[in-house]
């Protein structure tokens, strides 16, 4: 009790000046880590509603804000992870703000989003009652090697399990894994309904495996269908049951997938007490995570911030957001959290970028990332590796038209603390008032 009090104290003395140097949100973590070990464990002993876990390669942040708003719509106390800091470290970084002095946090559920290799390691402290388990894609080559190894981990996580496991049902790497979970865990799935079924390749990883003799799963009457009306509405089927329909303040078909993925989860973790219309108010209210098709005013035009990190989320994002001709900058780094391996860049077309070109590219391999893009006859006007001098150069050559920005995960960080200083943004991971 008094090696955790010491943690809590340290942990919030290291989050309050890492806050003002705006540094990194895992050195909290890191520090309380250190004073008590088994800090995990003892924080959320308490919590006695569910500890879910939102894992796989894409969509993590925006799911796991989903399902809390949806959570939250229902009455319930959710403690979660909101600046989409995705180690253990970041998680407890985010309970520093929360624990009182004994180091025993208050909330129904803990709804947390954790990298894939990062889940096992909370697992071994802390067993999810519940897991999401979104996708499987190829993302930091360097970290995670080839996407076999990433199902893998996620099986694992899903064994670790104790409750309930929600399941992708369209991504056999993941539907898969349902012969990996526990008896007596309960396997449900999210999907998407036929009449869109032709879409899923712009998504997700192809499976080549045809000699092992898997089943795919058929939907059940307690499974989510998402079923698109148009662009922008939809409905999420149980059966001959709707949630819906809605419009989410998020573009694309990944976000209405996410939102599918979030409902699903949520009708799990409620059961009787699940409110269709509660979800599609608390869905609609639900506004992009910071750099996930974020909008910045800047000077009286938005600027739109976008995430990419592999393949299938660059593809997706260009896609979703690249139908709209803006002027448009490009940040790769190569930093541990962003993958040091940037290959991936040439497994994406770019040739919607074609017409406008690209204003600016910058970051670590803002080089890298021009001459990529010269192979697909994209023109790049300038090149600023410094992320702030190419901010400045860009807003200053596009000064009264709509922007948008495609960065990795370092780069956007930057970009957006720089922007939050600049334009009196909400901190991340919090809400504008």
């Amino acid at each position: 009790m008094l090696r955790t009090t010491a943690a809590v104290v340290a942990g919030k003395a290291a989050r309050a000046a890492s806050r003002l140097r705006g540094g990194g949100s895992a050195l909290p973590g890191l520090v309380a880590e250190r004073l008590d070990p088994g800090f995990l464990t003892h924080a959320l002993s308490e919590v006695r509603g569910g500890i879910v876990v939102v894992s796989g390669t894409n969509g993590k942040t925006t799911t796991t804000k989903m399902l809390v708003a949806v959570l939250r719509a229902h009455g319930h106390t959710v403690f979660t992870n909101p600046t989409g800091s995705n180690f253990t470290r970041g998680v407890i970084s985010s309970m520093l703000g929360e624990l009182p002095l004994r180091g025993r946090l208050q909330a129904d559920l803990a709804v947390l989003e954790l990298d894939e290799a990062h889940a096992l390691k909370f697992a071994a402290a802390v067993r999810p009652t519940h897991s999401l388990l979104l996708n499987v894609a190829r993302d930091q080559l360097d970290r995670f090697a080839e996407i076999d190894h990433t199902a893998q981990l996620l099986a694992t996580l899903a064994e670790q399990t104790t409750t309930g496991v929600v399941l992708n049902l369209d991504d056999s790497f993941v539907s898969r894994i349902r012969d990996r979970v526990s008896d007596g865990v309960q396997v449900t799935y999210f999907g998407v309904d036929a009449s869109i079924a032709d879409r899923l390749p712009e998504l997700q990883e192809q499976d080549v495996r045809f000699d092992d003799g898997f089943t795919p799963p058929v939907a059940g009457p307690d499974d989510g269908l998402l079923k698109p009306s148009d662009e922008r509405t939809f409905e999420v089927l149980f059966g001959g049951r709707a949630v819906g329909p809605l419009e989410l303040q998020q573009r694309g078909l990944a976000a209405m997938i996410n939102a599918t993925a979030a409902t699903t989860t949520a009708r799990a973790l409620l059961g009787a007490d699940f409110d269709p219309e509660l979800t599609a108010q608390a869905l609609r209210a639900v506004t992009p995570p910071f750099g996930r098709g974020e909008v910045v005013m800047v000077d009286g035009q938005p600027l739109e911030l976008v995430l990419v990190k592999n393949p299938a989320g660059f593809t997706v994002a260009l896609g979703t957001y690249g139908s709209t001709p803006v002027a448009t900058m490009i940040a790769i780094n190569d930093n541990y959290a962003d993958g040091r391996d940037v290959s991936w860049l040439y497994d994406v077309s770019f040739e919607s970028l074609r017409s406008r070109g690209v204003g600016v590219t910058s970051g670590v391999r803002g080089y890298d990332m021009a001459l990529r893009l010269q192979y697909d006859d994209v023109p790049v006007a300038v090149v600023e590796t410094e992320l702030d001098r190419a901010l400045d150069l860009f807003l200053a050559r596009h000064p009264d038209e709509p922007k948008r920005i495609f960065c990795t995960y370092t780069a956007m960080m930057a970009l957006r603390r720089t922007l939050a200083a600049r334009y009196d943004l909400p901190d991340i991971g919090e809400e504008a008032s």
